[in-house]
């Protein structure tokens, strides 16, 4: 299906990311007083919800926006993370087909604009940072009132179960794709109304 307005998220749905974030909340829960993912159970945890993980790691809710600071300014002092292979040469596509591009995300703006090249930022018409990670419903929404585009019309794309209930909040579409943080089953039982296998999978938003 064709939606005038893509919303996407940034770590692990257009930016590789994943690796840096295994690395980095060891530290960051070292720092912070939780659980870091073990090496041997990512595969397990990539399978929870968004809260469920939050729980199991004995994460306090309410230090998300401390913690996401610090992962923020880890990610800033860090080379810059790649896009995933093609990312690119889709959002040229889906621009060049008439989709309206934007990204929200829990990353800052910064930091987003240090992953894309020229060309792939002259397709993006806006980029929402610092997003609360349980929260992207309301940037959805001002989103839409800004770009004065029904929901019905809109779609947001990410990798995370609790992106899936942003959309639904929100009462945009949810795409979700399967080479993310969160394990492709719990994508699909979170009742994502489009599922992408592969980047270029991405395409089919043009239409």
């Amino acid at each position: 299906m064709r939606y005038p307005l893509v919303i996407f998220d940034f770590d692990g749905t257009l930016a590789d990311s994943f690796p840096f974030f295994v690395e980095a909340q060891h530290v960051l829960a070292r720092r912070h007083g939780f659980d870091a993912i073990p090496e041997d159970r990512i595969d397990e945890m990539r399978r929870l919800g968004t809260r469920e993980l939050l729980d199991r790691l004995g994460f306090p809710k309410w230090k998300l926006p401390i913690v996401a600071a610090d992962f923020i300014r880890t990610m800033r002092d860090a080379p810059p993370v790649p896009l995933f292979p093609g990312v690119a040469d889709v959002l040229r596509h889906l621009r060049e087909g008439g989709a309206r591009l934007a990204i929200l995300t829990s990353n800052s703006v910064d930091n987003v604009r240090r992953v894309l090249d020229a060309d792939v930022m002259a397709a993006i018409e806006r980029i929402d940072g610092g997003a609360h990670m349980l929260g992207k419903h309301r940037r959805i929404a001002r989103m839409l009132k800004d770009a004065r585009t029904d929901a019905s019309q809109a779609i947001y794309v990410g990798d995370q179960v609790s992106d899936g209930e942003a959309a639904r909040r929100a009462g945009v579409a949810f795409g979700a794709v399967g080479w993310g943080y969160a394990h492709a089953d719990a994508l699909r039982a979170a009742g994502a109304e489009e599922f992408f296998e592969s980047v270029a999978d991405l395409r089919r938003l043009a239409g």
